[in-house]
């Protein structure tokens, strides 16, 4: 291997960081001060905090775009990982570039749920799913973030006669049928939805708008 110690540093990764949604959890980097030339590599690692050994991420192994999936390999959603890249360039390779610790459980973003509505002449009924996860039962189905994570719904009704803006909190808990009653026929009504982790105290941001008139 060549020395080069200004190309070496000049190629260095920057910014290494995982970033993670319902439990899909990816590594992103930006290149180092020489920029994106087109010949540079990148080589990706991880392991679990406190571990020995780095191990390869051999999809992730001499490849170009500045991006690698470790889902599967952050699994144990509890345990915190670490990860690091270093790049090639014209045969020298970079030192290697190191994530902030990352726990799955902790730093996952979680999605709203999935909101379907039925409506009669005086009432709301929703059917709420929550997000998905991208690990798989036996079955094959993906596994719900419910078995991960004590979640609540939050439900809002936005009453399109009064204020758009305004979102009034209708239901919270755990139900996945929940029925809204007493509404005035012939108003349109618009339903968001957010989950809730109350041991993190973090909500999601609101599922897209379901509206209907009675």
């Amino acid at each position: 291997v060549l020395e080069n110690p200004d190309l070496q540093a000049s190629i260095q990764p920057q910014k290494v960081e995982f970033r993670s949604f319902n439990l899909n959890s990816t590594l992103h980097w930006q290149p180092g001060r020489a920029g994106e030339a087109r010949d540079t590599l990148y080589f990706v690692q991880y392991k679990v905090y406190g571990q020995g050994t780095w191990q390869n991420k051999d999809d992730c192994w001499g490849i170009q775009n500045p991006v690698c999936d470790l889902t599967s390999e952050t699994s144990d959603i509890q345990e915190p990982y670490y990860a690091r890249v270093r790049a090639a360039s014209a045969g020298v390779y970079s030192d290697w570039s190191l994530s902030c610790r990352f726990t799955p459980w902790r730093e996952t973003v979680i999605g709203p749920p999935m909101v379907t509505v039925l409506h009669s002449n005086k009432s709301i009924t929703l059917k709420l799913q929550a997000p998905r996860s991208p690990y798989k039962r036996r079955r094959g189905s993906n596994i719900p973030m419910t078995n991960y994570y004590d979640l609540l719904y939050q439900v809002f009704i936005i009453n399109n006669l009064l204020d758009k803006q305004h979102r009034d909190l209708v239901y919270e808990g755990k139900d996945k049928v929940i029925k809204i009653e007493d509404l005035r026929p012939g108003v349109s009504y618009c339903i968001v939805a957010k989950t809730y982790v109350p041991t993190l105290d973090r909500s999601s941001a609101y599922s897209s708008q379901q509206c209907t008139v009675l």
